[in-house]
């Protein structure tokens, strides 16, 4: 292999060594790739995928009229209530499999807040994605999950900065390439912030 002799103006005045950058850089790759491995090993086996895919019933609330509780927001892990805020439409997801309740996700218009549950602690999660619209304009506000650890129930709370009024979708998926969509609420059926 010959030589390089390319030089940037930072090499300017100093001998190339042959092949030198990229063993370096596959150096850094391999132990990046190491560190990653074990990183992974010492977290655990990554979540599968549930099979067959949990059923998801959606729950609406006008919160004009709340504060709200009760009746189908009722769940074995700690309800759901949603405060009072005019103008908004609060969302309770309810993910289970069976008769086996594997979590929730809530959307409440109040301080824009989005919660995910994991009530179900078998090695597996869901992944929320969630986005707004105001006027013709779509805002991606990210993908979130429920920590993974060994608590009976595992819990996530994001504060959003939403306008007031905006239309707020919420799809629930098993994979975090989000391409195996398990149920949400969307569009007409979404939320308002």
């Amino acid at each position: 292999m010959p030589a390089r002799t390319d030089m940037t103006a930072r090499d300017a005045g100093r001998p190339t060594r042959p092949g030198g950058g990229w063993r370096r850089r596959a150096a850094l790759a391999a132990a990046a790739f190491l560190t990653t491995a074990g990183a992974l090993d010492a977290g655990g086996a990554p979540a599968q995928a549930y099979s067959p895919n949990p059923e998801v019933a959606a729950v609406y609330r006008d919160t004009g009229s709340c504060p709200c509780s009760g009746g189908a927001l009722t769940d074995p892990y700690g309800n759901t209530s949603f405060a009072r805020d005019p103008g908004g439409y609060a969302v309770k997801l309810e993910l289970t499999r069976g008769s086996s309740f594997v979590g929730k996700v809530e959307f409440h218009p109040k301080d824009e807040k989005l919660r995910v549950y994991d009530t179900k602690n078998d090695h597996d999660t869901f992944y929320v994605h969630i986005t707004y619209t105001r006027g013709r304009t779509t805002h991606d506000l990210g993908t979130y999950t429920a920590p993974a650890t060994a608590a009976a129930v595992d819990r996530m709370t994001k504060d959003f900065d939403i306008p007031e009024g905006a239309g707020v979708d919420i799809t629930v998926y098993d994979d975090a390439r989000l391409t195996d969509y398990l149920g949400g609420a969307r569009g007409t059926g979404g939320a308002v912030a």
